[in-house]
């Protein structure tokens, strides 16, 4: 954690209090908790890196747990991407993987417990009509005409209900608690509902199943966790989570401690509406490199580094805010600057002959990274027959050197890691658009400056025509044009980007072809790229754009 973001940690400042005054004699204890129920996402890894580095900044454990309550919702596969993705991010969990459904035998004896105590009854209300009597914020609820059932008929209802008995939604559990509290989440809040689904870890074995606010607190408590880390969203549950830990066995005493949540602007992070991208196929999945999710940041080329340095250095605060995805974007060009190596690909070729260039292919080295000596350096194909981008040259002698630092008809300019040339001449095809530059070599200007009558106007980057590979790249852009989607229409999807995806092809220098999934590239001039994690391959290479080289203002 950066020292800036240590002095802005409120959570950490009640760890070192606790521990300053004899509250925590054991170990610290915190857990990240996700709901199997879709992939982690840009506000997950702010979570992930606050618990987990807590733990480890006060040498204690952070559990990674699966709260999975909720059968109709969750899949197998958001578990196993939840793994990757901490996995991904540098983080090591406590112990084996938790889960909710482990304890659901307690779960279960501990609703008994409270139906013994009298403090939790069998309710046959419909869904409606126990929306009716929960009442409203500003108008107290009144009490279910099932509230006082004796402790025996609510204890032989509950086990018809664990029996399979009831169909679903004929009946649930409540807690009896207040009606008339202030606090909706305390006005006899549910604590099991039937749900005759099978669930991906205990398969057949149960049909009800316990409410997140009953399984969340108790799941800390058997787990011994010492500080319960949630986003603000869950501060009204507190006093139910606190009234669970008083009137339970448990086994510990977890506290619940509440942080703002992280927001981009530009971003949706709403699972729902996530979900609904994945769905209506408006992105080709849950980590397609638009999404914010954290597989699809990954996807993009987005380093592990940068993700923990732009969380690590945010305020963890009691307030919600939105947060510049400009502060994301420089973690990434920052980490990307140091530790990319450099290629060249070129985007809208155009073919240059050099005249008094050896017929034979000439094999330059180049160094991988300007400032990197450890990275070492590549084998570059010098061959008569280039490319360079259509951008770089121009007819235009009027313009000076300083408007336009490229190829001009009648001047020198280098190439990148290679020979000054200069532009002889153009070939135009029969609509007057020039299809090839005739140009020539200024000999022994390989690392060396030429005479000052030859000083080039700039430098480009270039590839062999002929020793170069034809790869697909894939240009992205923001998923949303407006700074809050959805704000100005009240529907997120009117903001969407149409051009946030553009697939195009490209000649790149042949060496980088060869390269594994998810190596990171700075493409000179043209950006950041990573060959595809699920794509890509020396047959079909495929880059996707990570981001570009400079910040772009959106106004």
């Amino acid at each position: 954690m950066s020292e800036s973001a240590a002095h802005h940690n409120f959570i950490r400042t009640i760890i070192q209090e606790d521990i300053a005054a004899g509250r925590l004699t054991g170990k610290v204890v915190t857990r990240f908790p996700p709901e199997p129920n879709g992939y982690l996402h840009i506000g997950h890894a702010k979570s992930i890196c606050l618990n987990f580095g807590l733990a480890e900044e006060f040498g204690g454990d952070c559990h990674l747990r699966f709260d999975d309550t909720n059968p109709a919702k969750e899949e197998q596969e958001y578990i196993e991407a939840i793994m990757e993705d901490v996995q991904w991010l540098g983080f090591k969990w406590a112990g084996d993987v938790r889960y909710a459904s482990s304890y659901f035998e307690q779960f279960y004896d501990w609703a008994v417990h409270l139906i013994k105590q009298g403090k939790a009854y069998v309710c046959d209300l419909t869904a409606e009509q126990a929306s009716e009597y929960r009442g409203w914020a500003t108008k107290p609820g009144k009490e279910s005409p099932f509230r006082g059932r004796s402790v025996e008929e609510n204890l032989s209802l509950f086990e018809k209900m664990k029996n399979g008995d009831f169909d679903e939604g004929f009946c649930v559990l409540r807690a009896k608690i207040d009606m008339a509290s202030p606090n909706m989440n305390l006005r006899d809040p549910i604590l099991y509902r039937i749900r005759k689904k099978s669930h991906h870890q205990t398969g057949d074995k149960w049909c009800i199943y316990p409410s997140y606010d009953f399984a969340h607190g108790q799941g800390d408590a058997i787990e011994g966790v010492t500080h319960s880390i949630c986003t603000l969203e869950f501060q009204d549950h507190r006093p139910l989570y606190e009234w669970f830990i008083a009137n339970l066995p448990v086994p510990s005493q977890p506290k619940q401690y509440e942080f703002g949540r992280l927001n981009l602007n530009y971003t949706v992070t709403s699972k729902r509406n996530l979900k609904q991208l994945v769905d209506e196929q408006i992105v080709a999945g849950w980590n397609d490199p638009r999404m914010p999710t954290i597989s699809g940041m990954r996807r993009r080329g987005y380093t592990a580094a940068a993700l923990r340095a732009f969380c690590d250095g945010l305020a963890v605060a009691k307030t919600d805010g939105i947060v510049d995805i400009a502060q994301l974007e420089f973690e990434i060009r920052k980490d990307l600057n140091e530790n990319a190596a450099r290629a060249m690909c070129v985007l809208t070729p155009l073919k240059v002959t050099i005249t008094n260039a050896d017929e034979s292919v000439e094999w330059l080295e180049v160094a991988n990274h300007p400032q990197q000596e450890a990275m070492g350096q590549r084998a570059l194909p010098f061959t008569k027959e280039i490319f360079i981008d259509a951008s770089d040259f121009t007819e235009d002698t009027s313009l000076s050197r300083k408007k336009f630092k490229r190829l001009v008809i009648g001047d020198y300019v280098r190439l990148r890691g290679a020979y000054v040339i200069k532009a002889d001449e153009v070939i135009k095809d029969d609509s007057g658009d020039i299809i090839e530059v005739i140009a020539s070599l200024v000999p022994y200007t390989v690392g060396q400056n030429p005479p000052a009558e030859m000083k080039p106007r700039g430098v480009i980057h270039w590839v062999s025509a002929t020793e170069g590979k034809e790869v697909e790249l894939r240009l992205y852009e923001r998923l949303f044009l407006a700074e809050a989607p959805g704000k100005a229409t009240g529907n997120y999807l009117d903001d969407v980007n149409p051009d946030s995806l553009k697939v195009t092809k490209a000649i790149a220098e042949p060496a980088i072809v060869n390269c594994e999934p998810e190596t990171v590239f700075q493409f000179e001039r043209e950006g950041y790229f990573v060959s595809d994690r699920y794509d890509h391959s020396a047959e079909t290479p495929v880059f996707n754009l990570t981001i570009g080289l400079k910040e772009t203002v959106d106004k």
